[in-house]
C-alpha cells in the first residue's frame, strides 16, 4: 500500500503546504534525504493556536497541535518529492514553548510521533529530540521539524 492510500484509509487528508514566514524553503534533498523546515501549527493559513504550553495551552492541546506541524511537514515532502518516495522517517525533531516547570515535552511531541507511526507503521520509527523553549515563532505553541529518507 502507498503512503498516499494509507493516509486515505486513515481519513487524514494533506493540507496545503504552509507558505513560509521567513526566507527559508519549506523543505530541501540532498541526496536521499529530505529536511523540512520547522512546521507550525498551521490550519488553512492561520495558527491555530498561541501561548505556552503548561500555561495557556494545555499537554493535550499542544499533543493535538504537534500531530499538526507533523501534518504540516509530511505535507512539505509531498510537495517536493512525492510522500510515496519516503522509504523511512529518520529523525523527528519537536521543540515545545513551555511555561516555567512545564516538563512534559516528550508526551507533547507524541502527537507527532504517534502520527508517523499510524502512517508509515515500522517505517516511521524515528530518532528524536522534544525541546522545550521560551519561545517560538509568532508565538506558536509547538514547533516540529521532519528528515526522511526517500528512494527513486
Amino acid at each position: 500500500m502507498s503512503w498516499t492510500a494509507r493516509l486515505a484509509e486513515l481519513g487524514v487528508e494533506l493540507p496545503e503546504v504552509a507558505a513560509p514566514v521567513a526566507s527559508y524553503v519549506p523543505a530541501a534533498r540532498t541526496g536521499q534525504l529530505v529536511f523540512t523546515s520547522g512546521q507550525l501549527p498551521f490550519v488553512k493559513g492561520s495558527l491555530a493556536a498561541t501561548g505556552k504550553v503548561g500555561g495557556d495551552i494545555s499537554p493535550e492541546e499542544a499533543k493535538a497541535h504537534a500531530r499538526t506541524c507533523a501534518l504540516n511537514a509530511l505535507a512539505a515532502v509531498d510537495a517536493l518529492v512525492g510522500l510515496d518516495k519516503v522509504v523511512r522517517v529518520v529523525k523527528l525533531v519537536g521543540f515545545v514553548a513551555s511555561a516555567d516547570g512545564f516538563t512534559g515535552q516528550p508526551a507533547v511531541i507524541n502527537g507527532a510521533s504517534d502520527l508517523l507511526a499510524e502512517v508509515f507503521g515500522e517505517a516511521g520509527r524515528h530518532a528524536r529530540a522534544a525541546v522545550g523553549v521560551a519561545e517560538l515563532p509568532l508565538g506558536a505553541p509547538v514547533e516540529v521539524e521532519l528528515i526522511v529518507e526517500i528512494g527513486e
